[in-house]
């Protein structure tokens, strides 16, 4: 008999099992959670293995390591593509991939076995568990820079109920599978659960988007390239030439007819030279666009000779018309935390590892891009974190990146998602120019109006869709669901002095 159907048939006498027995099963119960997640896009696969954990919870009450247990299993097999960044450069980092894959799945699943692990401590059931959480993903998402990446709410992604993600946000989805699958595991009525399961099938019918309406005669035209340039080629010196050659040939003439394009995007560090350096590159990518704004990532210098991973628009002759600097940075990547508290303790070597890194740009700002409106640029990592979207609404969205870091699939697909998702959740169309893929126009619904596969060099030529009205979630953020976590917990607290156990909803 497997663990799962141990504890379909007896949660109880699987609560019996000896620990190391029981966390090895909640371990493989956490990766089966994780088939939800892109590439998969199993939900159902999700809301099972948390039904089957929840009715185990009932049984012997959460505890810290059977949270810790199920998410290490869902971590390891849903990021199992964080090792490849190490395996760019294999003679000098190789060595480190297994231990970011254990450290990284394990440091992540503290943040759910905290939540068992409190629920257990203040006796507040499952009802309880599911307020603790959600407040879990949402600490996840902001501690220590924050990592919202392969978050429960994201299981919905490849199904129509993502929509919701425009009222509530990751966040209240998440909350919303959690709350589905203990209702579910609860020992209520099956014409309840029954009554449960239809409503989210029925949802997802309603709440399909449908095609995308006609393209406005008078749309502008944006170009996105795709040079697809591996990692471990792209700083060397030798190749850089034939790599400006296909971007330059691929920013050429519109194909999508006589019109001209409004717009031409490079991904994420697509020029080679520092940006000071790079007037040669800029003015012949303005004359491949036709005299149309290009947009692209690039490093630059300041006078105190920091770096900054930067997106600049330049105007027909290739002069700079605007700039953003990159402000959410990725830890370890390109920059290491707590540097100067590393040389302090004597770990000099390890403080120098990423040597000088980046320095941090200025928050929330747009870009102007002419004859079409402002924009708000994400360079890649920006483009998980809808918290740190800003106040101001821009025309669209601007997301630049280099995921050739990210593997051959699942990373890839994975921040794509990501992307999309931020779209649906302020009702914004979203141009993403990324190395290898995936490119894509996405209009305010998440709907794919044109993409490139990854790995494949390319342009698209796509109108630009309108921004739609700003949908609920853009007005009130995810306010309405700290208040709903606030009362849950109230209610929580509330049964436990109904019921000395702890038990709970």
């Amino acid at each position: 008999m497997t663990f799962v159907e141990a504890i379909a048939r007896s949660p109880a006498r699987v609560a019996a099992w000896p620990w190391p027995v029981r966390l090895a099963g909640l371990a493989s119960l956490g990766a089966i959670a994780a088939l939800g997640q892109v590439p998969a896009s199993w939900p159902v696969a999700t809301l099972a293995a948390l039904v089957l954990l929840f009715a185990l919870v009932r049984r012997s009450g959460p505890r810290f390591w059977d949270g810790w247990a199920f998410g290490m299993g869902h971590f390891a097999l849903s990021l199992r593509w964080i090792v490849e960044p190490f395996l760019v450069e294999p003679e000098r980092t190789g060595w480190m991939a297994p231990f970011a894959l254990v450290l990284m799945a394990g440091g992540l699943a503290l943040f759910w076995g905290a939540a068992f692990g409190l629920a257990r401590r203040l006796r507040l059931g499952v009802l309880g568990l599911v307020a603790l959480w959600t407040a879990a993903e949402v600490l996840r998402a902001l501690a220590l820079t924050g990592f919202p990446w392969v978050m429960i709410g994201h299981v919905w992604s490849g199904t129509p109920l993502i929509q919701l993600a425009s009222v509530m946000g990751v966040h209240g989805l998440t909350l919303l599978t959690l709350g589905v699958a203990a209702l579910i595991a609860a020992p209520v009525a099956g014409l309840l659960r029954g009554a449960v399961i239809l409503g989210l099938v029925g949802g997802a019918v309603l709440l399909d988007p449908g095609p995308a309406p006609p393209v406005a005669p008078d749309a502008l035209l944006v170009r996105i390239v795709q040079p697809n340039v591996p990692q471990n080629e792209k700083w060397d010196p030798v190749l850089q030439p034939g790599h400006l050659r296909r971007l330059l040939s691929l920013s050429g003439p519109a194909t999508g007819g006589s019109r001209p394009v409004s717009l031409v995007v490079w991904p994420e560090t697509a020029v080679a030279d520092l940006l000071d350096w790079a007037g040669p590159t800029l003015a012949m990518g303005a004359e491949a666009a036709g005299g149309a704004p290009l947009a692209t990532g690039v490093v630059r210098q300041d006078e105190q000779g920091r770096y900054f991973n930067s997106l600049v628009v330049t105007d027909g002759q290739g002069a700079v018309t605007d700039l953003y600097d990159k402000v959410h940075l990725v830890p370890f990547g390109e920059y290491m935390p707590y540097r100067d508290v590393l040389s302090r303790l004597g770990l000099r070597a390890l403080a120098e590892i990423q040597g000088q890194g980046f320095a941090t740009g200025t928050s929330g700002r747009l870009i102007d891009i002419p004859g079409i409106g402002t924009a708000r640029p994400l360079i890649c990592y920006e483009g998980i974190f809808p918290e740190e979207i800003g106040p101001d609404r821009p025309r669209f969205f601007l997301l630049v990146t280099n995921d050739a870091w990210f593997g051959r699939r699942a990373g890839p697909e994975q921040h794509f998602a990501l992307g999309r998702l931020r779209a649906i959740e302020l009702g914004l169309p979203l141009i993403r120019a990324a190395n290898t893929g995936i490119s894509a126009m996405i209009d305010g619904k998440g709907r794919i109006l044109a993409s490139l596969p990854l790995h494949q060099a390319g342009a698209l030529d796509v109108p630009l869709p309108p921004a739609l009205a700003p949908t609920p979630y853009a007005r009130w953020g995810d306010i309405p669901l700290f208040t709903l976590l606030v009362g849950l917990a109230a209610v929580a607290f509330w049964q436990r002095g109904i019921d000395p156990k702890g038990r709970g909803a």
